[in-house]
């Protein structure tokens, strides 16, 4: 558990430093007058934690100072941390594999979002727990994404069923199924390609793609899991109501964290949508992709041992 927090810690580094020297310099002066409570809840907005989240926050943290005027940044660090946790109580999300066989999860998202690398750290996060595991390359549209998803299946050495630029997505959806049944594998993860939530047609592939896998299994896909670049910021919420709406989700990959300032937009998307986060980015290395704890980062974004 400590080198999983170290893990968070390290994906936040863009974070941290911003919330400690704003909370120091807060908590420097002779009190915590309008002026500086106004400067804690504008450090929280611009880190997209959303409007209700800051508040509760900012009204927690003057409760404590109106009752122990000696508290400090690290203090109201640790309060600020406290009340991420209690929002955040229920969105860590758990996978139990071997209900089906093969289990399916199905990854959607914008162009960008960082689906094609997820599938592929995804893979080999349980294929080293000794899970049997095959990708589906489902992105046909984009013309680098059989390259690049076959790059990382042949360095990490996981299956991989892919077809031709151009072809069918559920096609290929039905294959990897199929592939992965005959051969005795665990999991299929299954990587769609790109597209904008705004546009009906493409959400429409994607009903398609729901459809081929039911007649396999009319529970499949198991998983469907909308990656979101956290980097986005609360522009993140409308992007994945919409995807709910089309193509019902059942949870959240948050992808790209340690390049942004803005790493609390997945508590935003989470209070409004309530859907479970299954695992969030935090570097470009296979590893970095970790399975999401609330504790670890509500501890590891405000900077807190």
């Amino acid at each position: 558990m400590r080198s999983l927090f170290r893990k968070f810690k390290e994906g936040f580094k863009k974070q941290t430093p911003t919330f400690h020297k704003a909370f120091d310099q807060i908590f420097s002066g002779a009190k915590l007058d309008p002026e500086a409570l106004e400067r804690l809840e504008e450090i929280l907005y611009e880190a997209d934690f959303g409007v209700e989240t800051a508040e509760e926050i900012v009204a927690e943290i003057q409760a404590a100072y109106k009752a122990d005027k000696s508290i400090r940044g690290e203090d109201a660090a640790r309060i600020g941390a406290t009340v991420l946790a209690r929002v955040l109580e229920g969105a860590e999300g758990r996978v139990e594999l071997g209900r089906h066989q093969p289990e399916v999860i199905c990854l959607v998202g914008v162009n960008g979002s960082g689906k094609t690398t997820t599938s592929a750290k995804l893979g080999h996060l349980y294929q080293n727990e000794g899970r049997g595991v095959l990708l589906g390359a489902c992105d046909t549209f984009r013309a680098a994404a059989n390259e690049q998803i076959k790059a990382w299946s042949e360095r990490l050495g996981i299956e991989l069923v892919a077809s031709q630029h151009g072809a069918d997505s559920a096609a290929v959806a039905f294959d990897a199924y199929a592939a992965a049944k005959s051969r005795g594998r665990d999991l299929v993860i299954l990587d769609t390609a790109g597209r904008l939530h705004t546009k009906s047609n493409l959400m429409k592939e994607l009903e398609k793609l729901n459809r081929v896998l039911k007649k396999q299994d009319p529970e499949a896909p198991h998983h469907s899991w909308l990656v979101v670049d956290g980097s986005l910021g609360s522009n993140s919420i409308e992007q994945a109501r919409i995807f709910h709406q089309s193509f019902p989700l059942t949870g959240l990959v948050v992808t790209k964290l340690d390049g942004t300032s803005r790493g609390g937009a997945l508590v935003g998307i989470y209070r409004e949508l309530k859907l479970p986060i299954f695992f969030v980015g935090l570097g470009e290395q296979p590893e970095d992709l970790q399975p999401f704890s609330a504790e670890n980062y509500a501890k590891a974004i405000f900077g807190i041992e």
